[in-house]
């Protein structure tokens, strides 16, 4: 699996349209002046307005499941615009996949 390398200027959105905000741990390696995403950042979700009958059950983070397997920033793997994911809840409920939108175009990594 291939695809764009994630940053912290990427657009992505949980399955329930909440936009997620990349919190970076890498201030070293950059892509279109931005801090590269790995799988040591924190990706919260904010403005999920999903419900469970009457109860809010946002998502409000993301637990990445395959990230890039051959490219590494500071010994952490990296996020691709492919790689898979789960949003979670407060009770860390699996709630979907997040949705990568829009990241930069010039680096690819597998």
């Amino acid at each position: 699996m291939s695809g764009f390398l994630m940053h912290l200027g990427a657009t992505a959105i949980c399955p329930h349209g909440g936009q997620v905000m990349v919190i970076p741990t890498n201030t070293r390696v950059l892509v279109s002046k931005q801090p590269v995403a790995t799988m040591a950042d924190l990706f919260t979700i904010a403005g999920c307005a999903f419900m469970v009958g009457t109860k809010p059950q946002p998502c409000i983070k993301i637990q990445w499941l395959v990230p890039a397997l051959r490219v590494r920033v500071n010994g952490q793997q990296v996020i691709l615009q492919s790689s898979s994911g789960l949003c979670q809840s407060a009770e860390q409920i699996p709630q979907g996949p997040p949705t990568v939108l829009i990241t930069q175009t010039r680096v690819k990594g597998m």
